[in-house]
């Protein structure tokens, strides 16, 4: 009984001698820790200069930023820290520098003049300048090239985020150009020749088909048809009578 009892107390003896060499460990320990100065990186992205300044100091730390850094972000304000150099969560010196890198907010791009350029040119610069053409639209604009951008949105020299779409209008030429067609049906093919000659138009296909009882030569159908606009680039077709046989030798 003794010898058991003796026994049972040497193990509490061991396990209290072990309790107090741990507690000496860790006190010596955090003594060492506190006394080496180290402290935690506090968390810092997504803070502004003046909230990292505060955060640094409650640390004893210090921001260090390199202007040529800094980098644009679609998601991460302007101003605000987009990436940190140590971690939060780390271990450092009391004094010690924390390398930040600022967000300069999204990207924005100048929209260039595209005043006077063909769509295709116009799509080409705006590609060089990270933009994109968005919707076309044709409108009446006296002076400027059929074909040619007469306005845009937004307009030259606005900063807008990468890949923006911008709308063209193109020139369709003047509407003080644009006329109504004529009926030209039982009119002279002769004549209606000279009319349009004289005007600038540009008569294109004739062709012939046959037709009892009317003479050679006369207007059956036209395109376009009587009172639809017509320009001077636009191509006039028409059908006309004759009285030989079409596509066979007489």
């Amino acid at each position: 009984m003794l010898a058991a009892l003796l026994k049972l107390f040497g193990r509490m003896a061991y396990l209290a001698l072990l309790l107090v060499v741990f507690v000496l460990a860790g006190y010596f320990s955090f003594s060492l820790f506190v006394r080496s100065g180290v402290t935690s990186v506090p968390e810092l992205v997504g803070l502004s200069d003046a909230e990292v300044g505060a955060r640094l100091l409650d640390h004893g730390l210090r921001m260090r930023r390199a202007a040529a850094a800094d980098r644009y972000d679609e998601e991460v304000p302007a101003g605000r820290i987009l990436k940190q150099s140590p971690a939060a969560g780390s271990l450092v010196k009391r004094g010690s520098s924390v390398d930040v890198t600022v967000s300069l907010g999204p990207e924005l791009l100048e929209v260039p003049d595209l005043n006077g350029r063909a769509l295709q040119a116009a799509q080409v610069t705006l590609n060089a300048a990270g933009l994109i053409v968005g919707r076309t639209a044709s409108v009446f604009s006296a002076g400027p090239l059929a074909g040619t951008v007469v306005a845009q949105d937004p307009p030259a020299g606005t900063r807008v985020g990468r890949a923006a779409p911008v709308t063209l209008f193109l020139s369709q030429g003047s509407w003080s150009e644009t006329y109504v067609m004529p009926d030209l049906v039982y009119r002279d093919l002769e004549d209606v020749r000279r009319f349009f000659d004289r005007r600038g138009f540009r008569l294109g296909s004739v062709k012939f088909e046959p037709y009892e009882g009317i003479a050679s030569g006369v207007v059956l159908r036209q395109f376009p048809l009587p009172g639809h606009p017509l320009r001077r680039r636009d191509v006039i077709s028409l059908v006309v009578t004759t009285q030989e046989r079409v596509g066979q030798g007489v």
